[in-house]
């Protein structure tokens, strides 16, 4: 997906490094990803929800939390409070850009800082919450903590090692973890909510979700991570829960209304990948798209695909309404379309002015047991009767008018 870098300024006067995942077509909504504690947004979990998102339509925003990644900061002199303040700035920058309520999505402690930020950001800028592996006591973060407590309550600082990593935390930092209430948090909130939790993961219990699950009022939802970890390093798990989140929030983050929807013929749209283009029918959207090892991002058919793939589906469609109409015992018709680009032909034209001639070569397999050789022969002439065989071989304009 097209990824963009973004530099968000802090209150504190530091600023937040992050990366925007944009949808290859157009932009429905936009989300932001917190990380978990003392993860960036390269973790697993935040790549694989953020790409997911954006593949729906949703752009979205991971970032590094105060003195993590490329951020700038002290971590160690940060805190809960100072990753809602990281939050509340970041959204802000997803608000002005996009201008529609946002979609939160938080992983373990990022889960509850989410949570704790929604009142701060504005209940009526977000669309819905979804968190992953979440606690519920915010407290018990500090038990994870490889360090003396108390000496750095009485001496104001001292050394820690966190998921292998070595830190020096402040007694400001511990004190703003400690202060915090979730649940109370939680039971205020007025958006929907979808907490996803692993019944197996050993650093948050499962506990964590069954007590938020219970604080929070409806619309609220709880999916399994059967068999995840608490990071979920399975990228299987991670794109389990990337694909629940993206579904979810479709309900809450709904199609604009001014996305083109034509009464006839389609709508093409550029988007915001080297070649992802936005398709637009009176009923339907998708995108095209070139492959990777032609610069695109692989995010939907070329358009030489959906060229072969209407004629490919149009003589489907014809010889299935014909055998259907004679009431004849056809099982299905199999069609396979491929384009040749320089065609050798024995075409007189071609013959005296070197005129290349283009190709589509079309095979057909014909399904049905109980067909006679008979039936199968007429069928398949049905095949050069289809709409759009006789629009590609027939006297074709184009014609092209500017709007």
């Amino acid at each position: 997906m097209p990824t963009e870098t973004i530099t968000i300024a802090t209150n504190a006067g530091h600023n937040l490094e992050g990366s925007l995942e944009l949808p290859t077509g157009l932009v429905r909504g936009a989300a932001l990803f917190a990380h978990c504690f003392t993860c960036t947004r390269q973790s697993r979990a935040a790549v694989h929800v953020s790409r997911a998102l954006a593949k729906q339509g949703i752009a979205c925003l991971r970032f590094d939390f105060t003195g993590l990644g490329g951020s700038e900061g002290d971590f160690g002199h940060a805190g809960f409070a100072t990753d809602i303040a990281d939050l509340v700035a970041a959204a802000e920058h997803l608000l002005e850009r996009f201008a529609q309520p946002i979609l939160l999505v938080g992983h373990s402690l990022g889960g509850a800082a989410v949570l704790a930020a929604a009142d701060d950001i504005g209940f009526d800028r977000i669309a819905a919450i979804a968190t992953i592996s979440a606690p519920s006591d915010v407290p018990h973060v500090l038990q994870r903590i490889d360090g003396d407590i108390d000496a750095i309550r009485k001496e104001g600082e001292g050394p820690v090692t966190i998921g292998g990593h070595s830190f020096t935390l402040s007694r400001e930092f511990i004190e703003r973890v400690e202060d915090v209430d979730l649940l109370s948090q939680v039971s205020k909130l007025k958006r929907p909510l979808l907490f996803l939790h692993s019944p197996t993961d050993e650093l948050v219990g499962i506990e964590n979700a069954t007590a938020l699950f219970s604080a929070a009022r409806h619309p609220k939802s709880f999916v399994s991570l059967d068999h995840a970890d608490h990071l979920l390093l399975d990228d299987k798990d991670a794109a389990f829960a990337a694909d629940v989140i993206a579904a979810w929030a479709s309900r809450y983050i709904p199609v604009r209304d001014d996305w083109p929807m034509p009464e006839k013929g389609v709508v093409v749209k550029t988007g915001h990948g080297k070649f992802g283009t936005e398709v637009h029918t009176a009923t339907h959207r998708f995108v095209a798209d070139e492959p990777a090892d032609y610069g695109g991002d692989d995010s939907g058919p070329t358009p030489y695909d959906l060229l072969t793939a209407a004629l490919g589906t149009c003589t489907a469609m014809t010889m299935k309404m014909y055998a259907d109409r004679k009431g004849w015992p056809l099982d299905g018709v199999t069609v396979q379309v491929t384009h040749e680009n320089n065609h050798e032909c024995v075409h007189a034209k071609a013959m005296e002015d070197g005129t290349k001639i283009q190709a589509l070569n079309r095979r057909i397999s014909i399904h049905g047991d109980e067909l006679n050789d008979d039936q199968k022969a007429r069928i398949l002439e049905m095949a050069d009767k289809c709409p759009v065989h006789r629009t590609l071989e027939g006297e074709l304009h184009i014609h092209t008018d500017p709007l």
